[in-house]
C-alpha cells in the first residue's frame, strides 16, 4: 500500500486484530491480491529501530504470509512501543498468530456499523 487514502480507509473502516507488539487493521480492496501497509511512530524507537522492525515484518510476510496465502485485503501493520525491544522469536511468532487471524477472518475485513436505537420523542 503506498497511498494515505487506502491507509485512512484501513483506519476507520477496517476490523482490528490486537497483539502485545502490534496492532493489524484489516479491510478488503478491490485489487484482487492481499497489500502489506506499515506504519511505526517515533514512540516505537528511534529510525534505526523502526526500520529494522518494517524489514522483520516484510521478511516474515515473503516467507510465511505470501506463499500461504489471504484473502483480497489491505493489511496495515501499526507497531506498539516496546516492539523493538522484543526478542526476533517472540516477535515472528506474534506475527504468525496476528496473519492467521486475519486468515481466518477471510474477505469480512470490515467494521460492523452498529445502528443507533432512536429515542422516543416526547
Amino acid at each position: 500500500m503506498r497511498s494515505s487514502r487506502d491507509f485512512r480507509q484501513a483506519y476507520r473502516r477496517g476490523r482490528r486484530v490486537h497483539g502485545d507488539f502490534a496492532v493489524l487493521h484489516v479491510r478488503r480492496n478491490g485489487a484482487g491480491h492481499p497489500r502489506l501497509g506499515l506504519t511505526a511512530g517515533r514512540r516505537v524507537g528511534g529510525a534505526v529501530a523502526r526500520n529494522r522492525l518494517r524489514r522483520r515484518v516484510r521478511e516474515r510476510y515473503r516467507q510465511v504470509v505470501a506463499p500461504t496465502g489471504l484473502p483480497a485485503v489491505d493489511v496495515v501493520v501499526h507497531f506498539r512501543p516496546g516492539a523493538a525491544d522484543v526478542e526476533r522469536r517472540a516477535f515472528y511468532g506474534e506475527l504468525d498468530r496476528l496473519f492467521g487471524a486475519v486468515a481466518k477472518l477471510g474477505a469480512g475485513g470490515g467494521r460492523r456499523r452498529r445502528r443507533r436505537r432512536r429515542r422516543p420523542r416526547r
